[in-house]
């Protein structure tokens, strides 16, 4: 799975403990241990939700691209957005 190795490169680049990332998707972080060392096979709803966790596109996680890029950040509140 190519997208294991860039995973968990991106977490330490993003200054990241597995424990961050488990506390912003409310996900045990045994279980985020496994889906990062290949372990268990993640559901793409799970990579998706990894990928905004990060704030990266996921196109370098798959390998499509060699640029890491960022992606927009997710308005969890559409009340506060310019009216």
């Amino acid at each position: 799975m190519y997208y294991l190795p860039r995973l968990k490169e991106v977490r330490i680049l993003r200054n990241l403990r597995q424990k961050d990332i488990c506390q912003r998707l409310n996900m045990k972080q045994s279980q985020y241990s496994r889906y990062e060392s290949g372990e268990d096979e993640m559901k793409i709803g799970t990579f998706i939700e990894i990928c905004q966790a990060l704030n990266i596109s996921s196109d370098y996680l798959l390998g499509l691209s060699d640029q890491i890029k960022e992606i927009r950040p997710k308005y969890h509140d559409e009340t506060t957005a310019e009216k």
